[in-house]
């Protein structure tokens, strides 16, 4: 694989940091994702996102009907090692899910305690797009007045999302990535405002 996992992953980290301290920015990471040349039944940017955030020190969960191959793939680059959604620190859940499975997978993973609210799970989603767009008005910390944004992904995933973030600090942050690697952070402390209703 061509991606330098020195350099190359620092700059993602540098990309992604900001993209999480300013919820509703989408940052393009091309450049680095265009340096894995693997087939692993995902998106090539969440291998940069699973080689980024993995080690040995932390677990993962594949949700994908490609669960076997991709997970041997993220294991192999990162020798963390799999396990259940309800106790894996990352979640990855790819875009041949089921309609509703981010739904699901939300109401599963673990969301830390008021003790340790950072043993929590970071989710990441492959979404058919993310984009600037109007669907989506999201404030908190991190945002001036509101950021707007499209995110295609179907379910009930927000109201699960707003269920499990309604006990600060407790609760999971969510990373979405599309085909053409683009990249959109929702922090547990981002607002979500779906036409017109608060999520």
């Amino acid at each position: 694989m061509k991606l330098d996992f020195i350099h190359d992953i620092q700059r993602a980290y540098r990309k992604v940091v900001d993209s999480m301290s300013r919820p509703g920015l989408i940052t393009n990471l091309k450049d680095e994702a265009a340096k894995v040349d693997l087939e692993a039944g995902c998106f090539p940017l969440t291998l940069v996102l699973a080689a980024m955030l993995l080690d040995t020190e932390v677990t993962f969960k594949v949700v994908s009907e490609k669960e076997e191959e991709t997970t041997r793939w993220i294991n192999q680059l990162t020798y963390a090692k799999a396990d259940a959604a309800e106790r894996a620190d990352f979640v990855f859940v790819l875009y041949d899910k089921a309609e509703d499975e981010l739904g699901q997978i939300l109401q599963r993973v673990k969301t830390g305690s008021l003790i340790d609210p950072h043993d929590s799970a970071t989710i990441i989603v492959e979404a058919d797009a993310v984009t600037d767009g109007c669907d989506f008005k999201l404030t908190g910390p991190g945002i001036e007045e509101a950021n707007y944004v499209n995110v295609s992904v179907n379910g009930n995933w927000m109201e699960v999302r707003q269920q499990q973030n309604a006990e600060f600090p407790m609760g999971v942050d969510l990373i979405f990535v599309d085909k053409n690697h683009n990249l959109l952070c929702l922090p547990r402390t981002t607002q979500i405002l779906s036409e017109g209703r608060k999520l």
